[in-house]
């Protein structure tokens, strides 16, 4: 299929897609006259990486973690190393909304002022 099937059947811009390929999360097979052209197989991955980002990680990270999904469900194949990126982003995650609670609370005071 060409990049906008694609993009109409999943919901994501031809600019989307065009970036998620040049961060080497997605495939095409280019066509003597340059167009993209993509398996079905893309469908799912698309909605895989749009699962991960929806989880806040990085398409760094989600390049790591792509080969190791199954299916729209989201299966995951874990092995040892995958786990322990995704506990180090959980716990990055964690950090980042414990920041930002902090700065939340010091704001509410100074609102609180009268």
């Amino acid at each position: 299929m060409l990049i906008g099937e694609l993009s109409r059947r999943t919901g994501v811009s031809a600019r989307l897609l065009r970036y998620y390929e040049e961060q080497g999360l997605l495939e095409s097979r280019r066509a003597p006259n340059g167009y993209r052209h993509y398996d079905e197989e893309s469908v799912v991955t698309v909605r895989q990486v749009r699962a991960l980002l929806d989880a806040g990680l990085t398409t760094e990270v989600i390049r790591v973690v792509l080969p190791c999904t199954e299916g729209e469900r989201m299966g995951i194949d874990w092995c040892a190393p995958l786990r322990a990126l995704l506990d180090r982003e959980l716990a990055a995650m964690d950090e980042r909304i414990h920041g930002l609670q902090r700065s939340r609370s010091t704001l509410a005071g100074y609102l609180a002022q009268p």
